[in-house]
C-alpha cells in the first residue's frame, strides 16, 4: 500500500496541501476526487515523486519514499506504471513499439521475450490485432488501452492514472473503468486514479478520498457515498437534481436488497 503521513506542499506563500494523511490500499481502485484547485493533482504528483513535499512522509509498503537514497527511489519507480491523461503515445512508433518502450528502457530480456510480453499485454487489453498500427490510425479509446498495456508491461505493483476517461464517450469510459478495475484485482496492484468522472466514482471506487481546499474532507467507498451525510461531498457528487434523484432511488434499492437478505436469513 501507499501511505501519506501528514504531507505538506506549497508554492511560495500559497499552501496547497496543509496536512494530509491517507492510505491507498493494495488490490483496490483508490480514487482521489475533488473540484479544480482542491489539491488532488498536486497530491498525485507528490506520490510519484514529480514534486517534493515540504513536510511529512510518503511510504511505499512501509519504505520511506520521501527520505530514501536516489537509487532506492529509482527501484520504487520501476515498480510504478503510469497512465497519462492524453495517453502520451509516441506518434512515430507503432502500438507494439509504444508498449515495448518501457521494456527497452528497464528490461534486460531478449527481443523475443520482450515481444512475447508486449503481445501478452496487448491481448489483455484486446488490442493484439492493432500491434502494427500507429496511434493516428486508432481511436481515442484504443489509445487509452494501449496506454494501459504500456503501464502494466513491467508488472508494476502500483498503477497511477491521471483522468483516464478524459475526452472519451460514456460507453468507452465505462469499458476503460472496467478494464482498470479488472487488472487491479487480477494483479493485486495498488491503483490510484485522479478523476472527476462520476461514472468512475460510482462504478470503480473501492476506496475514495475526497479533497476539499487542500484537505481530506471525506474517505470511504462508492457504497458509502450513497449514505454519506457530508454536505460538501454531496454537493460535489450529486450536483444536479437528476443525480440527487438517482441517489434517492439507489438508497431505496439498497434498503430493499438489505430487507431481502434479512428475510432470506430468517427463512
Amino acid at each position: 500500500m501507499i501511505e501519506l503521513v501528514n504531507i505538506k506542499k506549497g508554492f511560495g506563500e500559497k499552501v496547497i496541501l496543509p496536512d494530509v494523511s491517507a492510505v491507498m490500499e493494495t488490490g483496490k481502485v483508490n480514487l482521489i476526487i475533488g473540484s479544480s484547485g482542491s489539491g488532488k493533482t498536486v497530491m498525485m504528483k507528490c506520490m510519484v515523486g514529480l514534486m517534493e513535499i515540504d513536510g511529512g512522509k510518503i511510504l511505499y509498503d512501509g519504505q520511506d519514499f520521501t527520505n530514501m537514497p536516489e537509487q532506492d527511489r529509482k527501484n520504487i519507480r520501476r515498480q510504478i506504471g503510469m497512465l497519462f491523461q492524453g495517453s502520451a503515445l509516441f506518434d512515430s512508433m507503432t502500438v507494439e513499439q509504444n508498449v515495448m518502450f518501457p521494456l527497452d528502457m528497464f528490461s534486460t530480456g531478449t527481443l523475443k521475450e520482450k515481444k512475447a510480453r508486449v503481445m501478452e499485454c496487448l491481448e489483455r487489453v484486446q488490442l493484439k490485432d492493432a500491434a502494427k498500427k500507429f496511434p493516428a490510425e486508432i481511436s481515442g479509446g484504443m489509445k487509452k488501452r494501449v496506454g494501459i498495456a504500456r503501464a502494466i508491461v513491467l508488472n508494476p505493483k502500483y498503477l497511477f492514472c491521471d483522468e483516464p476517461n478524459s475526452g472519451l464517450d460514456p460507453q468507452t469510459s465505462l469499458l476503460i473503468d472496467k478494464l482498470i478495475k479488472e487488472i487491479t484485482h487480477e494483479f493485486n496492484m495498488t491503483t490510484v486514479i485522479n478523476t472527476h468522472d462520476m461514472n468512475t466514482v460510482m462504478e470503480s471506487g473501492d476506496h475514495i478520498v475526497y479533497m476539499y481546499q487542500g484537505k481530506k474532507q471525506w474517505e470511504g467507498s462508492n457504497k458509502d457515498i450513497i449514505f454519506s451525510k457530508d454536505e460538501k461531498l454531496n454537493d460535489f457528487i450529486f450536483a444536479s437534481d437528476f443525480l440527487r434523484d438517482a441517489k434517492e432511488m439507489r438508497q431505496m434499492e439498497m434498503f430493499q436488497e438489505k430487507d431481502w437478505r434479512n428475510k432470506l436469513k430468517k427463512s
